[in-house]
């Protein structure tokens, strides 16, 4: 049970989690035990600690169906632009914590399972997390949502209700291992199955042209079965709407086959339907082309369409009667956003729509598609970019690839003459294997095209999509990532939130930007005091943890180094490395010496099939293994590989790197950051011959010292760096150790350290999902983020 708190701390958290009034506390008692009995059906003597979870979150959500159902009753009065926001990956997390934050009852259930003898922190663990995404992209998706709902949106999350998220990382003997993500095996409290709304999704088939028109026939359909769950925005009665696709084998699949006797083979046989939506492809960064995550891209793809026209086309709240039929309007009641390429196939399938089945001239349905669509981008290596070979749309298909090429012919025909130009800014590369380029497919299909940061943005102009910049300059933008202030400061952070609110109020919790306001206080000892102290109960509470989890001792005094996001070659793990194996170089050759201790965790998770990352798993668990075992360094240096990375321990950790360091900024942290690749030409060995530090570190990997019962171990790792490092880690690393060491002396002033820490959070602001939304609805989608409160469920509608 966690210690009860002072009345002064409660206090303190009173506003920012919402006031515990009495007859609140005892509603959510009785609807607690109404849901252990009539939902769960068990009693206080035979109920598990699951079961109470269980019970707690319906208690919860029964909170959110008023609002969740007159939020839609308002949309559907109202009318306003709809925002679909098309992702195969929401990587969500855990939702009990976060529905209690934004609806404004921490407290009250804090109290009331108080008061029923358990313990809130207890049963926030049992959750599941809702791992439907591989890192970044998924996670910005999530923290766009909450931050649609909080500006008072109509929008939606449109993505798939994958069986098996992100497998879960277990670390054995320093390797990686992948177990499955069973994480809807006791059921998911937050969904509601919507069968009535289920869809047909057509693929395979032959296409005929006709007098009527052209006909796509003769194919294998499989149903899309939604899942809806709320989101809800930040204390204003919003909830909006995240459906998920499930695929169902429709009832006569493959039953053409039990004509001949064949019968429970075909019912069988309903798993190959049923497959699309089983697992998310766990590729961070990669592209694999496999005929299954075609089918996946797809299948959202149509089903979502599909519901959006549905909607468009029914104005009336409950309605299904078709009102509007004039498509010429679709634009201004519909934006439809593109989570990076995956959801390209929205442009040839409304074109499909619009075309085949409403009959549409294809300038006006051309015109229409490019005025809904929009694509942001988010990499520019090549090897993640998705190039699918023409032969398997031709198969998977057919009808698409005729309209893809048809797109691409009228986009040539007016690029000019420059036939090197042409052949860049094709859809279709020619060569062994015709591919076509979704990048270039979700540019001219789009009004607008945006990167995720300043500087990529850039290279998206002047390297990746050059051509087209040249030739529509207009298009591109600028949307810089943010997260949600809710999630990863009022929820995973409220100790430091409530330090803020005592100075600046708590407006900060829907506008980042009044954090600048804290620069008045960067010399106010007493703010200074009380942000340092809540840092270090924050590092006692994450030190005892580590302890519990990793068997390390820890001290809680050093300073936590922590790097988290996907393991990859580009994003700098092999550079801390080197800067770990040089700092315990340093302290063995001098042990005399004072050193400023640190404690390095590194945690994420290497895609299954990428030998190279999982390599530097391997690399930085034996690092650990020696550091951690050798006397000589004690308490000083200690290094942690976090198993498992994921959303919710991010939340423990106070911080969520792989989204933007924006998590680590309002969380008052100090950050290093590194760019790859903007050296000129590289030669590795030079570095390796001048640096004698580096020298001696690479050397170690060479004859086997951190790996002692594998002496070669390390050997690919280490002609990877030598002669084949596209990201040139070696180049950085004099730059990254003159900064550690500049980071080192601060550290040893800790208020000054204190002070540059709330100058950060100060500057941190701009890093709020709710900034980088209202740039995304105004400059984007043409909708304006609203401030109006819906009325809650207990005050009768005007």
């Amino acid at each position: 049970m966690a210690a009860p708190r002072s009345d002064s701390e409660k206090r303190k958290q009173i506003s920012v989690r919402g006031i515990a009034g009495l007859g609140d506390v005892a509603e959510v008692r009785k609807s607690f035990n109404r849901h252990l009995h009539f939902t769960l059906v068990k009693d206080r003597n035979v109920a598990t600690p699951r079961d109470y979870f269980f019970a707690l979150a319906h208690a919860v959500r029964d909170h959110l169906v008023g609002r969740w159902i007159r939020t839609q009753q308002y949309y559907y009065e109202r009318d306003p632009k709809r925002i679909y926001y098309l992702s195969l990956e929401f990587y969500m997390g855990r939702t009990l914590q976060n529905t209690m934050v934004n609806l404004g009852m921490q407290n009250v259930c804090d109290e009331a399972i108080y008061q029923l003898g358990l313990d809130l922190e207890e049963l926030e663990e049992i959750e599941e997390d809702a791992g439907l995404g591989n890192g970044g992209l998924g996670r910005l998706a999530a923290c766009f949502l909450d931050s649609m709902a909080t500006l008072g949106l109509a929008a939606y999350g449109y993505g798939i209700r994958y069986e098996f998220g992100i497998f879960n990382q277990k670390i054995l003997d320093g390797w990686q291992v992948e177990e499955a993500d069973d994480w809807l095996r006791y059921g998911n409290p937050w969904e509601k199955a919507r069968p009535e709304y289920m869809l047909p999704v057509h693929f395979y088939g032959r296409v005929e042209h006709t007098a009527e028109g052209v006909k796509w026939i003769d194919t294998q359909v499989v149903l899309a079965m939604p899942y809806d769950t709320p989101v809800p925005g930040y204390k204003n009665n919003t909830v909006n709407t995240m459906r998920l696709w499930s695929a169902k084998a429709p009832n006569d699949f493959n039953l053409q086959e039990f004509n001949v006797g064949d019968y429970i083979e075909a019912v069988l046989d309903r798993n190959l339907a049923e497959n699309i939506s089983r697992v998310l492809y766990p590729n961070d960064n990669f592209f694999e082309g496999k005929e299954l995550r075609l089918k996946q891209e797809y299948f959202v793809v149509a089903a979502t369409l599909q519901d959006i026209i549905r909607r468009f086309k029914s104005s009336n709240f409950g309605s299904r009667d078709p009102v509007r039929t004039c498509f010429e309007t679709f634009p201004d009641k519909v934006a439809i956003q593109l989570n990076d390429t995956h959801p390209a196939l929205s442009i040839p399938e409304l074109m499909r729509i619009l075309v085949d089945v409403e009959k549409m001239e294809w300038e006006k349905a051309w015109e229409v598609t490019k005025r809904t669509c929009a694509y942001t981008n988010h990499t520019v290596l090549p090897e993640a970019l998705e190039r699918w070979p023409v032969t398997m749309f031709e198969k998977l298909l057919p009808r698409h690839l005729e309209i893809i090429y048809t797109i691409n012919q009228r986009h040539l025909d007016v690029r000019g003459s420059d036939l090197d130009r042409l052949r860049r800014m094709s859809v279709i590369e020619e060569g062994d294997c015709k591919r076509i380029n979704m990048a270039h497919l979700c540019v001219i299909g789009s009004h607008a095209v945006n990167g995720v940061a300043r500087i990529h943005s850039e290279i998206v102009k002047n390297s990746v999509f050059k051509d087209f910049y040249e030739m529509e300059p207009e298009k591109f933008q600028n949307k810089t990532n943010g997260i949600t202030p809710r999630r990863w400061l009022l929820l995973c952070n409220p100790g430091l939130a409530g330090v803020i609110a005592e100075k600046i109020g708590e407006d900060f919790v829907t506008d980042l930007s009044q954090l600048k306001k804290l620069l008045d206080f960067v010399d106010d000892e007493v703010f200074i005091r009380d942000v340092a102290k809540v840092k270090q109960e924050n590092k006692l509470k994450f030190s005892a943890y580590l302890e519990e989890t990793y068997k390390v001792k820890i001290n809680p005094s050093s300073m936590f180094d922590v790097h988290v996001k996907r393991i990859h070659e580009y994003k700098r793990q092999l550079l801390n490395c080197l800067h770990i194996i040089t700092l315990y170089n340093r302290m063995r050759k001098d042990p005399s010496k004072s050193f400023v201790p640190r404690t390095v965790m590194i945690g994420g998770k290497a895609a299954p099939g990428y030998y190279m990352a999982k390599m530097i798993i391997k690399l930085i668990t034996s690092i650990g293994d020696v550091i951690n075992n050798d006397p000589y360094i004690g308490d000083r240096l200690k290094v942690i590989f976090l198993e498992n990375y994921r959303v919710s321990f991010a939340e423990k950790g106070k911080t969520a790197k792989g989204v933007d360091s924006g998590v680590a900024a309002s969380n008052r942290s100090l950050w290093l950051d590194s760019e790859p690749g903007t050296h000129g030409a590289y030669n590795a060995r030079e570095y390796y011959e001048r640096i004698p530090e580096l020298r001696q570190a690479i050397d170690q990997l060479s004859s086997g010292f951190f790996s002692p019962k594998d002496p070669g171990c390390f050997r690919d790792v280490v002609n990877m760096l030598m002669n084949h490092d596209r990201f040139k880690v070696f180049a950085d690393y004099q730059a990254y150790m003159e900064c550690q060491g500049r980071v080192d002396q601060l550290y040893r002033k800790p208020r000054e350290w204190t002070k540059k820490v709330i100058k950060n959070i100060a500057s941190s602001g701009k890093f709020s999902s709710d900034r980088t939304i209202t740039e995304y609805a105004r400059e984007i989608w043409g909708v304006e983020p609203s401030a109006v409160k819906i009325p809650p469920p207990n005050i009768p509608r005007e």
